[in-house]
């Protein structure tokens, strides 16, 4: 299948450039894929629309602010570096801009007296050593919020919360799982006197869910791995809910990826493990029974992730045509596309 398959006409104004103004006030897309159907309410109404015993799992993982400039020492040009994960001790793996003039031995000098050198390439990343350890805290004075590039500004103080989750908890993301973004403390505590039940997973966002695809095909696209963790009592309450017939719904296609990577026949491996799943139409779907996501860009692995999984019970349209007929409505209509946009439950 071709990625052009997968391209969208989409107004530049509906590119949501700031959250809104409180965090949960945001449209829900409804699709049903059995009636293919579509229904317009608010992120609000969840708790209305979900099935009692329903079982959501979230991803926890919180976005370190893993963007740095740095200036060259040889030449005075500012460079932009994305940090991905620590490969040993100082070093870093990287994504830059104008990787072509960050060669190895080329060194960059940083806020709060930091200094690094280039010493390694590693296809289209880069190795950054520092001169002395950063960690997280160091990062939440001197970093900024990775914000995705379609969001046209620098970052600001409101970013550092809302390009985060409530229940963000473990280091590591270089981007939000955005779907989170619209949950409340107040939506959560209405959702579960509505009888639906919660989990949490971890998987640290990287490339493997933001890196567009470059191939003419889809089936040529090689996904990064990227990290992830399920403990006992994630598994367990997963499990039973399995078992039970309940609901699995996925908040966020890292979650849904998580769940689909690490579900072995009837359970679901507690493990500290790596994916690089990717999901496309045609995949066959283990335990994930609904998916809460907000709008994807244009030719994205995750487009096609919600185009498999439109189409796993859809009658009268494929996937993907179900997909695109839902986002042309959305247009129609004035919704707001990704990071900060609204949002998409598909049943």
């Amino acid at each position: 299948m071709k990625t052009s398959a997968f391209d969208f006409e989409l107004p530049e104004e509906l590119i949501a450039q700031h959250p809104p103004k409180e965090r949960g006030q945001s449209r829900l897309l409804v699709m049903d894929r059995k009636s293919c159907s579509i229904e317009h309410r608010m992120v609000r109404d969840l708790p209305q629309i979900l099935e009692k015993g329903t079982l959501m799992v979230f991803n926890n993982s919180r976005v370190r602010k893993a963007r740095l400039y740095g200036i060259s020492e040889q030449s005075g040009v500012k460079a932009e570096f994305l940090l991905l994960d620590r490969t040993c001790n100082n070093t870093w793996r990287v994504l830059v801009n104008r990787a072509r003039r960050c060669r190895p031995k080329r060194r960059y000098l940083f806020e709060d007296g930091l200094s690094g050198e280039i010493s390694g390439e590693d296809g289209e990343y880069r190795l950054l050593r520092f001169d002395r350890p950063i960690d997280d805290a160091w990062l939440d004075i001197y970093g900024h919020v990775p914000l995705p590039p379609y969001i046209r500004r620098q970052d600001s103080k409101d970013d550092a919360d809302r390009y985060q989750t409530i229940y963000a908890r473990e280091y590591g993301s270089a981007a939000a799982p955005t779907a989170g973004l619209h949950f409340t403390g107040e939506l959560l505590g209405e959702l579960e006197r509505a009888s639906v039940e919660f989990a949490f997973i971890t998987l640290h966002v990287g490339p493997g869910t933001f890196l567009p695809v470059r191939t003419e095909h889809i089936e040529d696209h090689k996904m990064h791995e990227e990290s992830y963790r399920i403990d006992e009592e994630t598994a367990g309450r997963i499990e039973k809910a399995k078992a039970g017939g309940r609901k699995i719904l996925a908040v966020g296609t890292t979650t849904l990826r998580t769940l689909e990577s690490a579900c072995q026949g009837d359970r679901i491996t507690r493990t500290d493990g790596n994916t690089s799943i990717f999901i496309y139409p045609g995949y066959e779907f283990k335990i994930t029974d609904a998916l809460f996501t907000n709008f994807h860009t244009p030719g994205s692995t995750l487009l096609m992730l919600v185009s498999a999984f439109a189409g796993a019970k859809a009658a009268a349209f494929a996937g993907r045509e179900f997909i695109l007929e839902a986002y042309r409505e959305a247009i129609e209509k004035g919704y707001k596309f990704f990071s900060y946009g609204d949002a998409c439950l598909i049943l």
